[in-house]
């Protein structure tokens, strides 16, 4: 599986990638590469955080993403490679929000729900019934879908964007903010909604159970 950051790095020097593509295969069919197999003047690469994390990578590695070796590639290749990323990297920074990962089953939930909190359900609701009118489907298929939504909504939060940016939410009523921000603030007060198609619930502490139950 590609990974960011991929790209080709070609023989006489020149790195083929771009923002937001991490497939090679992509990148290969836009510029019009061929690979029959045999001896090639490119060749895929990944850099990417030794210990897993984009907030807060320690060493960036390097890979050739290919089964044989390449005979023509040096280290002054590599040095090219590391180049194009310094160039992805200063781009992905300022778009990419570094702030600690919550785990919202971690966080001590309220032990009462109020209407602070029913509020922010209720923006919640009406944030995805404005998507959903957009799309023209449901995104409430299921209490999994509804949960997956929330953390969708709380990953988006790590990306600072422009409004016009977030797809399907135009009629969403929030200036320059965030579109999702009010599952978002469900999420940092250890409270994750689902939604059944009848009910809502609030679920909270290290069992996620529910907090509380109805209808709005």
């Amino acid at each position: 599986m590609c990974k960011a950051f991929s790209g080709i790095i070609k023989e006489n020097g020149d790195v083929l990638w771009e923002f937001a593509v991490d497939s090679h295969e992509d990148i290969i069919k836009k510029h019009g590469l061929t690979d029959t197999g045999g001896p090639r003047s490119w060749a895929r690469f990944e850099i990417t955080p030794a210990n897993g994390s984009y907030l807060t990578p320690d060493n960036w590695t390097f890979r050739l993403d290919e089964d044989n070796a390449i005979p023509w590639f040096t280290d002054w290749h590599r040095g090219e490679c590391y180049k194009a990323h310094k160039a992805w990297l200063k781009t992905l920074n300022k778009i990419l929000v570094h702030k600690a990962i919550v785990h919202p089953f971690q966080v001590v939930p309220p032990k009462k729900i109020t209407k602070k909190h029913l509020d922010l359900l209720r923006q919640w609701n009406s944030v995805w019934n404005s998507v959903w009118n957009s799309v023209g489907d449901s995104v409430w298929n299921s209490v999994g879908d509804s949960v997956w939504n929330s953390v969708w909504a709380y990953s988006g939060s790590f990306f600072n964007l422009k409004r016009k940016d977030w797809q399907y939410t135009d009629k969403i009523k929030c200036g320059a903010a965030y579109p999702f921000q009010p599952a978002v603030d469900l999420w940092g007060m250890g409270l994750v909604p689902s939604f059944d198609g009848k009910e809502w619930r609030l679920h909270g502490g290290k069992d996620a159970g529910v907090l509380w139950k109805g209808k709005l």
